[in-house]
């Protein structure tokens, strides 16, 4: 008999929530201290609610809890976003292949990259480019590959947000998505797929040079 996965408690949701967008959006940086006292009076509820989200925080990999130093958000650096990034390459590219092969509706990318444009901050546009490469990779026609995508999606924004604090490239990377779903639109699996392959490397080489992603595209390609 298959389980039926618990619901998360409400307080408990609006904490995960609410700890998580901080952190995404730099509120809370990388290597800061989540202590769950504080964080209760801050969002007043009990340390019960902020000790489930940490858990599930941990789970996802945005935090990490020391025996010494206690829960803590995750630093950020070039293993980290190897890791990280080469997983979405090796699955992302070919997520968004298998989605245009199929002719899946690509309205919500459309859409996505809509609500970027239009962003007064840089926590809206940092979700609504989040939500524009879900959209790619959603419609692949395979349940799993999208949720091994998701599995690394948090850790994948967590590098971005570093990455932006740093050296802002919204502009470039506007302009990469665009092409992307170009490609994807006019029927080209294969142009859409590489453009995206070359998308996530290009963005984590600038970022973080010594992670050594690989700069060809999938399948040996030059």
């Amino acid at each position: 008999m298959t389980s039926v996965p618990t619901p998360i408690p409400s307080r408990t949701q609006y904490v995960l929530e609410e700890i998580k967008r901080r952190i995404l959006t730099g509120r809370l940086t990388p290597g800061q201290a989540l202590v769950e006292t504080d964080l209760a009076a801050q969002f007043g509820v009990s340390k019960t609610p902020v000790r489930e989200a940490l858990k599930t925080l941990a789970g996802t990999g945005l935090v990490v809890n020391s025996q010494y130093k206690g829960v803590t958000v995750r630093m950020v650096d070039a293993d980290m976003a190897r890791e990280v990034y080469d997983v979405r390459l090796l699955l992302e590219p070919e997520a968004l292949r298998r989605a245009v092969r199929r002719g899946a509706s690509l309205d919500a990318a459309r859409d996505a990259l809509g609500r970027a444009d239009r962003a007064t901050d840089t926590a809206e546009r940092s979700l609504a480019n989040r939500e524009f490469h879900r959209a790619l990779y959603v419609p692949c026609g395979n349940p799993l590959l999208g949720r091994m995508l998701d599995e690394v999606r948090d850790q994948a924004a967590l590098v971005s947000a570093v990455a932006w604090a740093a050296d802002p490239s919204w502009d470039r990377e506007a302009g990469e998505h665009q092409e992307i779903l170009r490609l994807a639109l006019s029927g080209d699996a294969e142009a859409a797929a590489r453009a995206l392959h070359a998308h996530i490397a290009s963005f984590v080489e600038r970022a973080f040079p010594s992670a050594g992603i690989p700069a060809q595209e999938e399948d040996g390609q030059a």
